[in-house]
């Protein structure tokens, strides 16, 4: 059984995430905090923690190549879509966490084990 406490803050490690909208590398900076504070004690914000880190990661590497591919005009609408796609995975892999549930993100690469 899942405490209330690792739910908060397994919800927390995907929504920290939003801050990448405000602030640069918020999206990185935010689940970075609450997954090293807190993944030695608790296995399931560990496991979030994890989650939210490599798809905020692969966001970026897929902003990268959609920039690249605004040479071949493709890359815009791409550019368009990744931050829609961001928000509502966030926000989907958040009200997962806060129902204690595990959750993996669509098209996230493994970076952390």
């Amino acid at each position: 059984m899942v405490s209330q406490d690792e739910k908060t803050l397994g919800m927390l490690a995907h929504l920290l995430a939003l801050a990448g909208f405000i602030v640069p590398f918020g999206n990185i900076i935010g689940p970075l905090v609450i997954w090293l504070l807190k993944k030695d004690e608790l296995p399931f914000v560990d496991r979030h923690g994890k989650e939210s880190l490599n798809f905020q990661i692969s966001i970026i590497l897929y902003t990268v190549i959609a920039v690249i591919l605004c040479l071949i005009l493709i890359g815009f609408l791409i550019l368009a879509a990744i931050p829609i796609f961001n928000l509502v995975m966030v926000i989907i892999a958040a009200v997962k966490a806060n129902n204690g549930e595990e959750y993996a993100y669509p098209l996230s690469i493994q970076f952390i084990k």
